[in-house]
């Protein structure tokens, strides 16, 4: 043991040999590879205890998912600055030394990473106020309007949203708390669904919503409570216009299947029991003028069985 550690020793001292003089530090190849490793040493420490500190608060079954997230979140950034400061310490880095340079340095990361620090603070602040969370139904703008999508992971630079046609949007944590964000499931899972039907004049209303209201029950996702209902919403040019109102408690599920699954039961129902869904109709009305009274007389005139042909050119 004692010739090893001899052996060590010597090759550490030729290291330190092989280098050469700044003012009065002295670098060396020793001196690179000791930082190196200790960088290693504490990236490894640091990464293997916040993957302890991540299990051991998903194992908290008291917590709920945000604030197991929150809870993360903070053992991962204390770590992280606890492995940092050994790290510098056991390199023996005067910390006074670098006083001057941290400042510049940190004002120049500060200017260069203040959007990644924004988002991190902001994700931080979500988790914390649970205004949105992991399981939460969000609109979210693609450009085209706005599509719902379900919040699967809060980062630390962004929130994961997955919409119903399985397009992933990584929306950064600082836009969800400046900008109005719609949450479908923020204080409450249940969320109405407005389907509008237009039924012909004549129609017996009283029926139209019986069918209607029948329709709504076989489609098992529609809750019974709240419970649903058919309102006439306007008297349009073509028809009766109506709406169905109804709720779900799972948007996650979508709501464009709801509303499909209703509109074909409302359809064989209607096609079942004679009621009609009228085509748009529109009323013309020609004002009466000279121009009319030719125009009319020389149709009367070419439909006419009697009537001499026309000459031709």
């Amino acid at each position: 043991m004692n010739s090893f550690r001899q052996q060590v020793a010597d090759v550490i001292r030729v290291l330190n040999e092989i280098g050469f003089d700044l003012g009065t530090y002295h670098i060396s190849v020793w001196g690179a590879l000791r930082i190196v490793i200790v960088m290693l040493l504490v990236i490894v420490a640091a990464q293997l205890i916040g993957r302890l500190a991540r299990r051991t608060f998903r194992r908290l079954t008291s917590l709920d998912r945000t604030q197991q997230l929150l809870g993360e979140k903070i053992a991962t950034i204390v770590v992280w600055g606890i492995s940092i400061l050994v790290g510098i310490d056991v390199l023996g880095i005067s910390l006074t030394a670098l006083t001057v340079f941290s400042g510049a340095f940190g004002l120049a990361i500060g200017f260069g990473l203040q959007k990644t620090f924004g988002n991190l603070i902001a994700g931080i602040i979500l988790l914390m106020d649970r205004s949105i969370k992991p399981g939460d139904v969000i609109a979210v703008n693609d450009g085209k309007g706005n599509s719902f999508g379900e919040v699967k992971k809060i980062g630390i630079r962004a929130v994961s949203v997955t919409t119903r046609d399985n397009r992933e949007y990584l929306i950064p944590n600082e836009n969800l708390m400046t900008s109005q964000v719609e949450n479908w499931s923020y204080s409450s899972r249940e969320v109405a669904i407005n389907i509008p039907v237009g039924v012909a004049y004549g129609s017996d209303l009283e029926q139209v919503e019986k069918l209607m209201l029948e329709a709504v029950a076989s489609v098992p996702r529609v809750l019974s409570f709240p419970s649903p209902g058919v309102l006439l919403s306007a008297f349009g040019p073509s028809s009766i216009d109506m709406t169905i109102v109804v709720w779900i408690d799972d948007p996650e599920g979508g709501v464009g299947n709801v509303r499909s699954d209703i509109l074909k039961a409302v359809w064989r129902l209607f096609r079942d029991h004679g009621v009609q869904i009228p085509f748009p109709q529109q009323d013309l009305n020609l004002k009466d003028s000279e121009g009319l009274r030719m125009l009319v007389e020389a149709l009367r005139g070419e439909g006419s069985p009697h009537s001499p042909p026309s000459p031709r050119t």
